[in-house]
């Protein structure tokens, strides 16, 4: 903070400080001596004020607040650059707070995830004590986007199954929440064309997701799908449409494909405007241990059977 800012806002507060208390003592000294059966001159529907002054501990209370700002002023923080006489405050702000609060935490817990971060993710994923430690982190800061119980919504995949974008084993798991992932599918309605996209949707709804034949579609709308689909589809999601995970193209002969929707109308929708959907990276947020502990608990949840 410059010395101008710091002067302006010890001038603004203690002048504020100063002409409220002057304030209080000039209304003050105008009132009546005790009590009186003057009134105020008004009257509000037969009412009239009498012209007494306020209690004695009203009054008190009013200075007793200004005293009590003036000390908390004197020994914190709060005048522009003035750091406060008490110790511990030198300089203090909110991020030397939050700082000061993590190196404690640290402290006291980095020892535990130190551990597990010696372990595998599997071995990690067996341990009851670092589960619910798991549980928790995920409840935190995963909830809000793949749900409670973690099946996700709309928009945003399961990870109770085994249907993954970019693959489920451990150590995947554990880079694509450190790192995130950016998934990307194109816009086809301008390539496709209106009908194009309504044949493609009907191609991978019937012969792809095992569908009946939607209501006023043909046989040679899905064969020209088809025919569509392996000019346009079948270098991200592989010739059988079952994905590929180095590009996070899902599986499409799998319902956990469609987390934007799998009806008729919707899939021609996710063709013919594309998706753009992102998991943010928590490396930097939550640090290497806490996100091998969190893998470890995603991984556990997808399959239990293999974790336990």
């Amino acid at each position: 903070m410059t010395t101008f800012w710091s002067l302006y806002i010890t001038v603004l507060t203690v002048g504020s400080l100063i002409a409220l208390l002057w304030l209080i003592f000039a209304t003050r000294s105008g009132e009546s001596k005790g009590v009186t059966d003057k009134t105020m001159g008004h009257s509000f529907d037969g009412i009239e004020e009498y012209d007494n002054p306020l209690p004695r501990w009203w009054f008190l209370l009013f200075v007793g607040t200004i005293v009590f700002a003036a000390g908390y002023l004197a020994l914190y923080p709060g005048l522009g650059s003035w750091k406060g006489v008490l110790p511990g405050y030198d300089g203090w702000t909110e991020v030397k707070q939050w700082e000061r609060e993590e190196a404690q935490a640290d402290s006291k817990y980095g020892p535990i995830f130190a551990k597990y971060s010696a372990m595998s993710v599997e071995e990690v994923a067996k341990d009851p004590q670092a589960m619910k430690t798991g549980e928790r982190l995920f409840a935190t800061y995963c909830s809000i986007c793949h749900g409670s119980d973690a099946k996700g919504a709309q928009g945003f995949p399961n990870l109770t199954d085994q249907d993954w974008r970019w693959g489920g084993e451990a150590t995947t798991i554990e880079t694509t929440i450190l790192g995130g992932r950016h998934a990307l599918m194109p816009a086809w309605g301008e390539v496709l064309g209106d009908q194009g996209v309504h044949d493609v949707a009907a191609f991978v709804t019937t012969k792809l997701n095992g569908r009946k034949l939607p209501d006023g579609v043909s046989e040679a709308q899905v064969a020209n799908g088809e025919k569509l689909f392996s000019t346009t589809c079948v270098a991200c999601h592989g010739a059988e449409g079952k994905g590929t995970p180095m590009l996070g193209a899902p599986n499409l002969t799998h319902p956990a494909a469609f987390i934007y929707g799998s009806s008729f109308a919707q899939l021609q929708q996710t063709i013919r405007y594309g998706r753009q959907g992102q998991m943010p990276a928590q490396e930097a947020y939550l640090g290497k241990d806490k996100v091998h502990i969190l893998a470890a608990y995603i991984y556990n949840i997808s399959r239990p059977a293999a974790a336990n």
